[in-house]
């Protein structure tokens, strides 16, 4: 899992409510078993025109060019809500972006972003409001998200600090997912397996 540290990039402001999992990747792509690929079906039924992806929506938010290579995302309320689909986060990060800013996440989206190298960032709504309102005027301005710190920046220097468990911090920050966690322990896992082969060799034939 890629390491977060800091951040510097555009942010696009999707003023939505309750986006559900299928709206972030609808159910017809599901068919994959690998993590990569899903960025391309990301908010499929928004950002095209037609089923094949082929024709973009010009209205929707993502497809206006001032906002492209954004890899920040700004939401609204509950974002990630609906099925527990890991797939919404992989098509996220797939796209692009490393992290969301929202007032609230469903608990399950929320804990599948880390797992996955995003870091959601949860601020009060007059805060996330203020970032929207500064993403909307100053399309090309950049934010900067600091995981040390715990603060989000705006180009003019105003800071917002956000909140995040320490044990969650300190895995993204390091970039270990629950593979790379076990493997911190590789040599323990090596040692008592060597141990069982010797105790136990019966079970080895």
């Amino acid at each position: 899992m890629k390491a977060f540290t800091t951040l510097e990039g555009i942010a696009v402001p999707l003023d939505r409510a309750n986006v559900d999992t299928d709206a972030i990747i609808p159910k017809q792509f599901l068919r994959k078993i690998e993590r990569t690929g899903f960025g391309v079906h990301l908010f499929h039924d928004w950002r095209y025109l037609d089923d094949a992806g082929t024709k973009e929506n010009p209205e929707f938010i993502m497809n206006r060019k001032e906002y492209k290579g954004a890899n920040i995302l700004l939401a609204r309320d509950n974002f990630g809500c609906g099925s527990s689909r890991e797939h919404a986060p992989w098509a996220l990060e797939d796209y692009g972006f490393r992290c969301i800013i929202a007032p609230s996440f469903a608990d399950i989206f929320y804990n599948n972003c880390f797992k996955n190298g995003m870091l959601p960032i949860v601020l009060s709504p007059n805060e996330v409001e203020e970032i929207f309102q500064n993403s909307i005027k100053n399309p090309e301005s950049k934010l900067k998200i600091d995981l040390q710190t715990q603060e989000v920046t705006l180009s003019d220097g105003k800071k917002f600090s956000f909140s995040v468990d320490p044990f969650r911090k300190d895995c993204l920050y390091k970039g270990l997912d629950d593979i790379g966690l076990t493997l911190i322990h590789e040599s323990k896992i090596k040692t008592f397996e060597d141990d069982q082969k010797s105790k136990l060799p019966w079970l080895y034939k």
